[in-house]
């Protein structure tokens, strides 16, 4: 991943990929005053797995709000993978915003921080009093529609660390996240990742378990899907 090249990126507007446009909203964003985090927490019982799950991080009014934010603030874009000898765009919208100098890369996308929103460092500040962990960085992506996908991949990448903690925020369409064993591939899991929820994965997750976001053929709306992390 160290010698991945910056590829092409294409910018894009709420707009430009059909989105609904959001309002203009307040210069200061509002506190987030219903936080139901702690009372539905599940922990998914899976070897080889440290995963939690919050299906009511954030209550309906800040869910619907934040998705509003994040949807209008970020900066998104479309970047290329080399496949067949040609470049072909990744099936979503992404944008990386961290630190300055967290620099990231996976699968030949090589990624220069852009500086924080104050949408998205209110999202990491409510996670980091949760989870009493610190991050640094973010990778948002947006799925259009259910055409919108990522392929089974892990977030081990040598600058996340020995044993990542992720802290995936999902805001608008509910998607199926599907987990599978690296060893055993009959070891599978699927979670349904509704708006407001939280996804943690810890400890040897990213090193025994693989994730996707596979396509869908029915209907379904944008899906935002934020995932915190630590650049080491």
């Amino acid at each position: 991943m160290s010698d991945a090249n910056q590829l092409p990126l294409f910018a894009a507007t709420a707009s430009d990929v059909g989105l609904p446009e959001v309002p203009e909203h307040p210069e200061h964003l509002e506190h987030l005053e219903h936080l139901e985090h702690l009372e539905h927490l599940e922990h998914l019982e899976l070897p080889d797995a440290d995963i939690d799950w919050y299906p009511s991080f954030f209550a309906p009014a800040d869910r619907d709000r934040l998705y509003g934010e994040v949807l209008a603030t970020t900066a998104w874009e479309q970047a290329t993978v080399r496949m067949y000898g040609r470049e072909t765009p990744i099936p979503r919208l992404q944008a990386w915003y961290g630190d300055e100098g967290k620099a990231y890369s996976y699968s030949g996308i090589a990624m220069e921080a852009r500086p924080w929103t104050p949408v998205l460092l209110e999202i990491k500040a409510r996670l980091e009093e949760v989870l009493g962990a610190t991050f640094n960085s973010v990778l948002a992506n947006l799925y259009r529609d259910g055409a919108d996908s990522v392929g089974w991949h892990a977030d081990d990448e040598p600058e996340l660390g020995a044993e990542p903690v992720i802290a995936s925020v999902s805001l608008g369409a509910a998607r199926s996240f599907q987990l599978r064993h690296n060893d055993d591939h009959r070891l599978k899991h699927a979670q349904e990742l509704t708006s407001g929820s939280l996804l943690v994965m810890r400890g040897p997750t990213q090193h025994r378990w693989r994730h996707q976001l596979a396509k869908t053929s029915r209907p379904v709306g944008a899906r935002i899907n934020l995932t915190y992390r630590t650049i080491v």
